[in-house]
């Protein structure tokens, strides 16, 4: 069973910080020394931790997700109900934009790319 989705950050109380004030995303848990937390996202967990963490699990050089460099291949979704205004929240946030708002279908989607690097895209329910 898929559990949860970790980030490597710089600062994962900054990138907290986004989440929430760009999606409404609320910080479900986060440790005393704020080198890892996880948002409230449902039952799968996004969850970003500091780049010194990740290296002390794993010993393993990675590519870091940075917003000046290429974007790695893969995006997040997050769903919304009203994807224009989601899309403005974003950006005002902070976050880069990509795609403006477009309907695919029965589907709207924008796409973003959060202050951490990551892409974002955000979705409609169908029919919506």
């Amino acid at each position: 069973m898929f559990a949860k989705t970790v980030i490597y950050v710089e600062c994962v109380e900054e990138v907290l910080d986004f989440y929430y004030q760009a999606f409404g995303l609320s910080t479900f848990d986060m440790t005393d020394e704020g080198d890892y937390g996880e948002l409230d996202t449902g039952e799968v967990k996004l969850a970003f931790a500091s780049h010194p963490l990740a290296q002390s699990q794993f010993r393993q050089d990675y590519i870091r997700c940075h917003p000046k460099q290429p974007a790695l291949g893969f995006e997040i979704s997050i769903s919304c109900e009203n994807v224009p205004e989601c899309y403005d929240k974003a950006v005002a946030a902070g976050a880069e934009p990509l795609s403006p708002p477009n309907q695919k279908g029965r589907v709207t989607q924008a796409y973003v790319r959060a202050i951490e690097g990551t892409l974002v895209a955000l979705v409609s329910k169908p029919g919506e």
